[in-house]
């Protein structure tokens, strides 16, 4: 055939034969018979294959097709978009092994964020949480192997084991230009993770629930800890999506109908195929549609969450309170690869809130340094330009992420040393001696509730005595920091003392989040109303 010859005049066998090579993999097969169609798509595939034999020839070190392949399948997907991922066939059996329960886990939900593996969630009472482990700690190492180079994904399936084995994880915290590195050895235990683990009614009668991850049964169990919570004439609820990385996000449809009357538009998806570009409404009437409601997010809600608060908030239906939320809101599906069983996750939707605002932040055009730099922070200002407005009329704009109705400052970082200490064991043995002392003093337990002087007082300066001791820690405390370290350790004092409910209620009657929630309700109405 003449060297001149046009891509859409050259024979199917030739498209049979790029077919026949390993880039047809990569491709998902019936990718490359598009591509034969798409005038140079031939001569690039030609042009990688022979890059391949000029570096297994020529390379300095010896490399394997196997390892080259890979390193071309995560660049094809990153060049797609920041959150599609290639996933081996032993990676995958591993996760599938601990969703089944065969395997157990540390508690660790992770995320790749700037080309770093970074802890998106931690189970609350885990390993990992006993641990000190924190969202937004970046994992450098897992059992002495780096993670460099590896997708979340993999690094998640290597958090998983055998019940009561151990996994060694080397941490990063703070500043990338100073960071500070902590190892810590979790345990993997049987970890049974509830949609709602915290259920309470406030004083003044304000229902709160935390609502931690979005799965299959997550609208069932909220529905039964409202109905727990929310009693006779005190219709008010704190719905807390703070920490919630999403999830199964059809379940956000569930969880929207207990608010909302049959058939409001809870979230629209867009896409290329017909079954994913659809509108999913709500399928019945709400039993508490009637409630006063007001949502707390921040930078760590993500996906299902964020798909629910952008519901809510167009809808009018509740107030959003917090920090502007991740910006992630895109639908996967998977898809087998052969010949190995691998597969690939692939973005084949866009989410948009009922009044058209995309949720995702923007990634075209953007380094993934600039893209996850921006995360809970909006996106390009060029975004931002468009509004649009809620059924009430009151404006909102896109830009990335959903924005609260009010701004909440965020909680001071913890230093890298809280995890050493908690990992040691520093922090319980503090705080469960304090316990002990108070026992014999007969502590009325709604002061203590209330103390946080005394906390400061009786717990700071023993466990900096052995932090300085043991960890070598030198200068002194930021108060926001002293205080926050206080109330955790003040929580722990009072589930030793009362049981484990006085440790969530002790956290609530401290949370700043959670009051300034309870202080909109005199005005909601006023607040959800058009301006």
């Amino acid at each position: 055939m003449p060297a001149n010859a046009s891509p859409s005049s050259r024979s199917a066998p030739h498209c049979r034969r790029v077919q026949a090579v390993l880039l047809g993999a990569l491709l998902l097969g019936g990718g490359v018979r598009e591509a034969c169609a798409q005038g140079s798509a031939y001569e690039q595939l030609q042009t990688f294959s022979g890059l391949l034999s000029q570096i297994r020839l020529n390379y300095v070190d010896s490399v394997t097709t196997q390892h080259l392949v890979r390193g071309a399948i995560d660049g094809m997907l990153a060049s797609l978009d920041p959150h599609s991922y290639f996933l081996a066939a032993d990676d995958a059996s591993r996760l599938d092994a601990w969703r089944l329960g065969r395997l157990a886990a540390t508690g660790v939900l992770v995320e790749d964020v700037d080309g770093a593996i970074t802890v998106q969630s931690v189970y609350p009472g885990s390993p990992a949480a006993s641990a000190g482990i924190a969202p937004g700690d970046r994992i450098l190492a897992v059992n002495d192997s780096v993670v460099a180079g590896l997708s979340a994904p993999a690094v998640q399936s290597r958090l998983v084991g055998e019940r009561g084995s151990r996994v060694r994880i080397l941490l990063e915290r703070g500043s990338r230009f100073e960071p500070e590195t902590v190892s810590v050895r979790v345990k993997n235990e049987d970890i049974r993770p509830v949609s709602v683990p915290v259920a309470r009614t406030l004083p003044g009668g304000i229902g709160y629930v935390r609502l931690d991850e979005f799965m299959a049964e997550s609208g069932r169990e909220l529905q039964r800890a409202i109905g727990r919570v929310v009693r006779g004439d005190q219709k008010r609820l704190i719905l807390d999506l703070r920490g919630n990385p999403g999830g199964v996000v059809t379940a956000a449809v569930d969880i929207a109908s207990l608010f909302f009357a049959r058939d409001r538009v809870v979230f629209r998806a867009r896409g290329r195929r017909r079954d994913v570009a659809r509108d999913y409404l709500t399928e019945h009437d709400g039993p508490y549609r009637d409630v006063q409601l007001v949502v707390l997010v921040d930078e760590h809600s993500a996906s299902a969450a964020e798909a629910l608060a952008g519901s809510l908030q167009d809808h009018d239906r509740a107030l959003i309170l917090g920090r502007r939320t991740f910006g992630k809101a895109l639908m996967q599906m998977p898809f087998l690869v052969p010949p190995n069983a691998d597969a690939v996750w692939l973005t084949v939707g866009w989410i948009l809130t009922p009044s058209g605002r995309l949720i995702q932040r923007r990634y075209k055009g953007l380094s993934a340094a600039q893209y996850w730099q921006m995360a809970g922070h909006g996106g390009a200002a060029a975004d931002t330009v468009e509004t649009y407005h809620t059924d009430g009329g009151r404006t909102v704009r896109a830009g990335g992420g959903i924005l609260p109705d009010s701004l909440l400052p965020g909680p001071p970082s913890l230093p890298v040393w809280w995890t050493t200490a908690a990992d040691s064991g520093y922090l319980t043995a503090v705080a469960d001696s304090v316990a002990q002392s108070l026992r014999s003093q007969n502590l009325d337990q709604e002061r203590w509730y209330t103390s946080p002087g005394e906390w400061t007082g009786r717990l700071i300066p023993p466990l900096l005595a052995r932090a300085r001791a043991r960890l070598g820690v030198r200068g002194q405390l930021d108060s926001a920091v002293e205080a926050r370290m206080a109330r955790a350790l003040a929580a722990r004092v009072a589930m030793v003392l009362w049981g484990s409910d006085a440790d969530d209620d002790l956290r609530l009657r401290n949370d700043a989040d959670v009051a300034a929630a309870v202080a909109v309700f005199p005005r909601l109405d006023a607040m959800l109303a058009r301006h």
